[in-house]
């Protein structure tokens, strides 16, 4: 029987797949830890600790020199979360040009009544955005989120320009042919 204690919220869906064979937050002497961003640095591991697994990318919460002389492996899922990264990207540039936060804030604001047509009417060219369409934007780092959200921006018809120094063979394939390279930062982003 393996116990795993968990630091921050780990989905219960991810918690389900571990089956029989594992007592999650059980014990005060874990087999490992799951853990998303808490910053284990200033940590005691005890000693039965044989694995730590983040839940994202990058392991600058976790301290490696001293899991590594604790006998504990440390490994990440990078990628695991990119596609809700895109997401919370594409959100963003698609509130950004359409001004739909002072266009919420305005509707939420708005005293009712029976010219509410009209003051609508009158008021919503005040909140006139930008479409993506046509856009030029510059991708700066071509990874797991990078390579989604230059596709993404493709799909809804804006020129992309990406720029990563240490692409590797794996994400470039996930690029599509359309996204225009660039040599350096500043070429990037002189025509986004």
């Amino acid at each position: 029987m393996y116990q795993i204690k968990t630091y921050n919220a780990i989905a219960k869906e991810g918690l389900a797949e571990f089956g029989d064979n594992y007592r999650i937050n059980q014990t005060d002497d874990p087999d490992a830890y799951l853990i998303r961003s808490v910053d284990l640095h200033e940590h005691e591991f005890p000693k039965n600790l044989k694995a730590i697994a983040r839940c994202g990318a990058g392991f600058n919460n976790i301290p490696l020199d001293k899991a590594l002389e604790n006998g504990t492996v440390v490994f990440n899922t990078p990628g695991g979360n990119a596609n809700a990264v895109k997401e919370l990207v594409l959100a963003s540039m698609i509130i950004a040009s359409r001004n739909i936060i002072a266009a919420a804030n305005w509707s939420a604001n708005a005293k009712p009544g029976a010219d509410i047509t009209l003051r609508t009417e009158k008021e919503k060219t005040s909140f006139n955005g930008t479409e993506l369409l046509g856009k030029t934007v510059a991708v700066i780092g071509l990874g797991h989120v990078g390579s989604l959200v230059a596709n993404s921006c493709l799909d809804l018809g804006m020129k992309v320009v990406g720029y990563d120094p240490y692409l590797t063979v794996d994400a470039a394939w996930r690029l599509s042919e359309q996204i225009k390279r660039a040599d350096t930062i500043a070429d990037a982003v002189k025509d986004a």
